[in-house]
């Protein structure tokens, strides 16, 4: 499966931004889709994930009501509308993808990773 991050770029606080990950390869075999971050100095950190067929989704309690994930299976891709961004949201984001469905929420638990794109809100 191979993973691929785009959308990230420079953002005032208050502003949005969407991130896009397009999948690819044996995409049948995975069962969540996750978005992960890091920032400088710190460990990776969940941010959101959805079920591969779309109809679960959970979210850090530090982005509910600001973040929403979603997916397109037409395209199989996974996206992240970010809004009202804060300089705490500033970081590298990764998309994600886990095929075994034990875990949604943590990093060593994921099988497959994009090459991340970064994201940074100016205060």
């Amino acid at each position: 499966v191979q993973l691929v991050e785009s959308g990230g770029g420079l953002v005032q606080a208050g502003g949005s931004l969407r991130l896009s990950c397009a999948a690819s390869g044996r995409t049948f075999s995975l069962h969540y889709m996750g978005w992960f971050r890091q920032a400088p100095g710190k460990e990776r950190e969940f941010v959101s994930a959805i079920s591969w067929s779309g109809g679960w989704k959970d979210y850090a309690d530090s982005v509910k009501g600001r973040f929403t994930i979603s997916r397109d299976n037409a395209k199989n891709t996974v996206s992240l509308q970010m809004n009202s961004l804060e300089p705490e949201d500033t970081g590298v984001y990764y998309c994600a993808a886990e095929k075994d469905g034990i875990s949604y929420d943590r990093v060593f638990e994921y099988d497959y990773w994009g090459q991340g794109t970064q994201v940074t809100v100016s205060s």
